[in-house]
């Protein structure tokens, strides 16, 4: 099986927000809403205190709280773990923007842009479809499925991968299937301590966090 994943090293994020920027030139997400966002916080106590850049956004659990409270089965969960929305069954109540721990769902009642009047590359973007129901990220899919369709490998090759992704300055984000044991995820989780946020809520994301190198046995 394929599990598609994002895998973040927290100590090469320098905090530079390119891929928030990337992401909302990919996808033309109104003020606003920042599908892909950084957190900027400061780890430690006095006077050994660092800053942390954190990149958040949807999770793509295996468990999505999102999906078992939507009342239209708007949100679902693809084999390949990639959390959908159905723009045209969602009914905007936004009980899964409630329901989601890490806070990465949006609704936009009416249409807005950056200045006033779209720009060119806004307005290429717009979907009518996504006011008044619930956003969020998607993992880029539609790069997903059509460069896979093509025999592209996601993660590999820019034009199946995600936009923030390949988007990073500092090679923070990486993608790809942490089922195959040859992917490049698969071996930045194997060499590494990591994380998942709110891991003990039992969500299962397929967003992981690296934080140190894992020790020689």
């Amino acid at each position: 099986m394929t599990r598609w994943a994002m895998v973040a090293d927290l100590r090469r994020c320098v905090g530079c927000q390119t891929c928030t920027a990337s992401c909302k030139q990919a996808n033309a997400t109104p003020p606003g809403v920042q599908w892909r966002r950084v957190l900027d916080m400061e780890v430690g106590e006095y006077p050994a205190v660092k800053r942390a850049f954190v990149p958040v956004g949807c999770m793509h659990c295996d468990d999505p709280p999102c999906m078992h409270v939507c009342p239209s089965t708007a949100t679902r969960k693809r084999a390949d773990g990639i959390v959908t929305i159905d723009y045209d069954l969602c009914i905007g109540c936004s009980y899964c923007a409630l329901a989601c721990p890490y806070q990465a769902r949006y609704k936009t009642d009416r249409a807005s842009f950056a200045y006033g009047e779209p720009t060119p590359a806004e307005e290429q973007g717009f979907d009518p479809k996504r006011l008044a129901v619930a956003t969020k990220c998607t993992f880029c899919v539609e790069r997903i499925d059509a460069g896979t369709a093509i025999g592209l490998t996601p993660g590999i090759d820019a034009e199946a991968t995600p936009a923030c992704v390949n988007a990073c300055i500092s090679q923070t984000l990486s993608f790809g299937d942490i089922d195959d044991q040859h992917s490049n995820v698969f071996r930045l989780l194997a060499e590494n301590r990591h994380f998942r946020m709110h891991e003990a809520l039992g969500t299962g994301p397929g967003f992981y966090y690296l934080w140190d190198k894992k020790e020689e046995a």
